[in-house]
């Protein structure tokens, strides 16, 4: 597994995350749509800590330096 995200790709991406789940948490988005958001905002914090992602790797794409 290459490392494909730069810093700045990994600080938005984790950010999303910490939102998604903040929203989530206080019932502010709740249902159908908050359980989404979450799942998404858990898969851009993930992806975000492995440095990694599969969809840049389809794609072709590359936000780090390397």
């Amino acid at each position: 597994m290459q490392k494909n995200l730069g810093q700045p790709d990994r600080i938005i991406r984790i950010l999303i995350g910490i939102v998604a789940a903040i929203l989530f948490f206080t019932n502010t988005l709740t249902g159908t749509a908050g359980i989404v958001l979450l799942v998404v905002g858990l898969i851009l914090a993930a992806t975000a800590v492995i440095n990694f992602c599969p969809i840049y790797r389809v794609l072709g794409i590359r936000t780090n330096k390397a």
